[in-house]
């Protein structure tokens, strides 16, 4: 079954347009889930909205938004009010500059998105615009209206596609400053740097994927297949850390262990880390 796009719209560069859809690249479908139940009767729970001061259930048509301008005094929204706050949208992703890719910092990056030519005939303006910004090694910029917001994409080559990745705006992003200001400047002995720099060189490698696993999710995983089978469930004891109190001595233990790792590689560690992943149930 094809994938069911997100979005669907036009790319527009100055005069070319191509129609596209945008589709989900990165879910958490897949995490382990869990409903709340009720523990005397395995009922599943409902939420629902109370009055803060009377407790009583509030009906749905009796629920507005409110702004709150002072402790419990707020500005009544009527759902017609915040539907006329939503920006009109004429479902064109239009580009704005193209730019170096390292112009843009990571901490901007919101949402990933695949975004594909809908349809045969929009493939050959599509790939013209891919092609022109693999050769020009530049990144695009666009404005858009996606789920009833105007949102700022940056849109990049990736393979055959394109990757259309939200951004974040200005003030959604906070100062680091705010969170380095009591950092203060230490000066390095000249052994402690080559001894970081060394331990970095026997770490380096690439990026894979697949070698990272979410321990947390496979641990819930194994955890609801031993309650359907039956199992007794161990409870995870986590390892007691020693504490660093000579950072060059723990700089020269990290060295030498270091050496050891790459002068033997360990081929059945290797292996075990592509065993194939475990199938997984949701419960609910």
């Amino acid at each position: 079954m094809a994938p069911r796009a997100n979005w669907k719209g036009f790319l527009k560069v100055a005069e070319l347009v191509c129609p596209v859809a945008l589709y989900t690249a990165a879910s958490t479908n897949e995490r382990i889930s869990f409903h709340m139940l009720n523990r005397a009767t395995g009922h599943r729970l409902r939420r629902e909205f109370v009055d803060s001061e009377t407790g009583k259930p509030v009906e749905r048509d009796d629920q507005v938004k409110g702004y709150e301008t002072g402790k419990d005094d707020y500005i009544v929204l009527d759902p017609d009010e915040v539907t006329a706050a939503v920006p009109e949208s004429d479902k064109t992703m239009d580009v704005q500059a193209f730019i170096a890719r390292e112009e843009i910092d990571d901490l901007y990056f919101d949402k990933p998105y695949y975004l594909a030519p809908a349809g045969k005939q929009a493939q050959e303006v599509f790939i013209l615009i891919r092609e022109g910004m693999k050769n020009r090694k530049v990144v695009a910029l666009a404005e858009t209206v996606l789920f009833r917001r105007v949102r700022t994409v940056l849109i990049r080559p990736h393979g055959e596609g394109l990757i259309a990745t939200t951004l974040n705006y200005d003030y959604e992003v906070r100062s680091a400053q705010e969170h380095f200001s009591e950092i203060t400047d230490i000066t390095l002995k000249g052994e402690m740097l080559e001894l970081a720099e060394h331990i970095i060189k026997t770490k380096s490698g690439r990026f894979d994927p697949q070698k990272f696993d979410d321990r947390y999710d496979a641990a819930l995983a194994e955890m609801v297949k031993a309650k359907i089978e039956g199992r007794k469930i161990k409870p995870h004891k986590p390892k007691a850390e020693g504490k660093v109190i000579d950072l060059m001595e723990a700089l020269r233990q990290s060295a030498g262990e270091g050496d050891k790792k790459t002068a033997k590689p360990s081929t059945k560690k290797a292996a075990a880390t592509r065993k194939p992943a475990a199938s997984r149930r949701k419960a609910g």
